[in-house]
């Protein structure tokens, strides 16, 4: 049987699979749910394996190949132990690597070449590279960190709507269509709030985009306090050296220009995408390494 190589791109709300040859090229696609290995590493396990075998399946190949797969599986919280240990050891490939959403995203964007990427989306991490030394900021997940990204900004939303129903802050539009949306209970505010998950959060932080480019005064001062913690991140990864920077993840198109003036002549667009750069990074480490082709 040959032995294919997967990437992974596993994300708080989706995960994408592509299969390719011992050569690096890419046969195959595919796609299922959430991947956060941190806050439900059981459900990632399932979507990991669910988007491999679609993949095959998208190239016409047998499912059963997964077994004796190599893979690149990118995804949030690479840098939490516990968690890679526990995952890594119930993988259904015959040999895998985890690494950050950050390595394969600046792999896809950037090729060999040096630079930074900022994933702005359910989560938030920088990830940097000169020559050969690769260096990290942020990415240690919602629970203590994630500043800026989509689930912050939900969370803090849902906060606002709470703070304006009690009389604490003002309301405004964007807290009203909360409130109406939870049958004008706050009650039922907090009892999604208790079980929700990142992704459950990050799905209000386009509506906070939306309203704060109406105008709205809570979604704009939400969103202004998200955008310099952004730049205070893109400080650090420029004053470490980076001259281009992509901006990457769900939210980087709407986030771009609330970001400082001082950043925006570095920002260039990727070359390719995270999922192809998971499956470079595999052919690098397990395969013969050609020219991917995505």
């Amino acid at each position: 049987m040959t032995s294919y190589l997967i990437g992974i791109d596993g994300g708080g709300t989706s995960c994408r699979a592509a299969v390719a040859g011992p050569d690096g090229r890419i046969l195959g696609r595919g796609k299922s749910g959430a991947a956060n290995i941190l806050t439900d590493p059981e459900t990632a396990l399932q979507n990991i394996a669910g988007a491999a075998r679609a993949a095959f399946e998208d190239a016409g190949l047998d499912p059963a190949g997964i077994a004796a797969a190599r893979a690149i599986v990118g995804v949030a919280g690479h840098n939490v132990g516990d968690a890679v240990h526990y995952v890594k050891r119930r993988l259904p490939f015959a040999q895998a690597d985890i690494e950050s959403d950050g390595l394969i995203a600046l792999q896809g964007a950037l090729g060999d070449g040096d630079g930074a990427v900022a994933i702005l989306g359910t989560g938030t991490i920088y990830i940097a590279r000169r020559g050969e030394v690769v260096g990290y900021i942020g990415g240690w997940g919602f629970t203590i960190g994630d500043h800026g990204s989509g689930a912050r900004i939900g969370h803090a939303l849902l906060q606002e709507t709470l703070l304006a129903y009690d009389g604490i802050h003002a309301a405004s539009p964007v807290t009203d269509s909360v409130l109406l949306e939870f049958n004008n209970d706050p009650r039922d505010v907090v009892d999604f709030a208790r079980l929700a998950k990142p992704g459950e959060f990050g799905r209000y932080a386009p509506r906070v985009f939306d309203f704060a480019g109406s105008g709205d005064p809570v979604a704009t001062r939400l969103l202004k306090a998200a955008a310099t913690t952004v730049d205070e991140a893109l400080d650090v990864v420029v004053a470490r050296g980076a001259q281009t920077i992509c901006l990457l993840g769900g939210l980087a198109s709407l986030y771009r220009p609330w970001l400082a003036e001082r950043h925006q002549p570095l920002f260039v667009e990727a070359e390719a995408d995270a999922l192809t750069g998971a499956v470079a990074l595999a052919a690098q480490r397990f395969g013969t390494r050609p020219e991917i082709v995505a």
